[in-house]
Parts: structure tokens; sequence; C-alpha cells
């Protein structure tokens, strides 16, 4: 394996996001439960939705005893929208709204063109873009009743590389960056930013399912610095773009990717 610089333990603190309420979608694993992670110990109210449940419901208690407030998970497919719906309103009850949206779900299974029937392309599509835009639908009134919020959306690097056996998958991606830009216009005068993140390949048990030790290093050869990703180093931006420290940043992506596009 690759020597990994080490994560600093040392994490910036943002006081605008104390006893903020925060819903992140794909929050039980991988770069999700990274964002859950840094989230809570920035003091935020956190309700996260994935259906995995027993990592789920894992990171709920070890991040519990030392949290201002526990994580609340919530089971939710998000390609059934009267499902999603029902998830926001459940929080809503809960927190009294939302004030930070982070949309970081969804599925890179590789596949080939010939792969691909009319079923399998509307199915990717729900699991990796229409429920960013139902969920922010969701979110946007109460953002509003509050004075404004903050939309994090996630995009990925596939499709700015073009990478292989990704096909469905890098359309929605690169959908989610138009999404963001025409939210960030239309929700701008109520004081919702909408931005987005694109993650290079972050070190993840699901990513290393996907490339050998060979593979990975080829990667890091790749990037401009050296060592892999963290979920950790993505929720470092998502905290800032989340933050107060963010409120002229809308409408624009922002990269966490080692230099390597």
């Amino acid at each position: 394996m690759l020597e990994q610089k080490p994560v600093s333990a040392q994490r910036a603190v943002y006081p605008s996001l104390e006893n903020k309420r925060v819903l992140i979608t794909g929050g039980g694993s991988g770069i999700g439960a990274g964002l859950v992670e840094a989230f809570v110990a920035q003091g935020a109210q956190v309700a996260f939705l994935d259906i995995a449940d027993e990592p789920s419901n894992a990171l709920v208690d070890a991040l519990s005893p030392d949290a201002k407030y526990a994580p609340a998970y919530h089971h939710c497919d998000l390609t059934d929208i009267d499902s999603l719906k029902a998830t926001f309103a459940a929080v809503e009850e809960a927190f009294g709204g939302i004030d930070v949206l982070i949309n970081n779900a969804g599925n890179d299974d590789r596949h080939t063109i010939g792969d691909v029937t009319p079923e399998y392309w509307e199915d990717r599509l729900s699991v990796n873009l229409r429920h960013h835009f139902f969920a922010i639908q969701a979110a946007a009134p109460m953002m509003k009743r509050a004075g404004g919020g903050s939309v994090i959306n996630f995009g990925s690097i596939s499709w700015h590389l073009g990478l292989p056996d990704l096909i469905v998958y890098q359309t929605a991606k690169a959908a989610i960056e138009g999404l963001t830009r025409s939210l960030a216009r239309d929700l701008g005068r109520d004081n919702i930013r909408v931005n987005a993140i694109v993650p290079g390949n972050v070190q993840t048990p699901r990513q290393q399912k996907w490339y050998t030790p060979e593979g990975e290093a080829e990667i890091v050869a790749a990037q401009c610095l050296d060592g892999r990703i963290q979920p950790a180093d993505v929720a470092a931006l998502a905290l800032f773009l989340a933050s107060e420290d963010a409120r002229m940043c809308t409408g624009h992506e922002y990269w966490v990717d080692a230099g390597w596009r």
C-alpha cells in the first residue's frame, strides 16, 4: 500500500456552524461519514440519510458520546421521491428546519455501453441525479423561512477526466454542475447559496474495491501532490462552504483533487 500522509487532528472551528441544522444524504459511510463526523464536531445538529442500516447505526453510536448533538440517522431510499419528502418533513419536525443541505449520495458502479438498458439508465439517473433536485426543492422553503441557507452538491472528477465504464454516472455528475449553477441563480435572492464539491479519487473502502495498489500509485503519480485524499479533506471544504465565512460563494464548483486534473 502507498504511504499515507496523516490528516491533521486539528480542525478549523466555524462558530457560525454551531447549532446549525444540517442534513446529509448518503452519510453512512465513505465521504458521507466523514461529512457527518465533521459537522457533528462543529456542534451542529446533524441528520443523515442512507439505506445501509448497520454502518449508519454504528456511526451514530461512535459519534454520540462526545457530541453536543447526537447525529440522527434516517433510513431513506432517495430514488423514492415520496419517501424523500416524508423524511425531509420528519427532519423539519425534529429540528424545526434545515440550514445546510449536502447532496452527497450516489453510486459509481461500473458499466459498459452494452450494459445500459432503458431501465438501467433511469435507475442510475435516479440514484445519481434526480434526488439532488427534489431534495433541494424540499429544503428550500425551510431555508427561505430561516432567512437563507447553504446547499452543497457533490459532483465528480470522473467526467472531467473521461474515465472508462462510467457513462451514465458521468452523465449524471456533469448535470449536477449545471443544476448547481441554475439553482444558485434562482435561489440567490433568498440568500440561499448553492455550490458543488468535485472530489478527486478519495481513499474509501468502496474506491479501494475498484483499484489495485498499482492503480492507486498511478493516481498519485498523476496528482500534483503526494498522498491519497481522505474523507476529512473533502469535509474540510464542505465545512467552509456551509459556514458564513463563505457567505459570498455561490454558483461554482470547488475541487479537492490534489491537482489530478
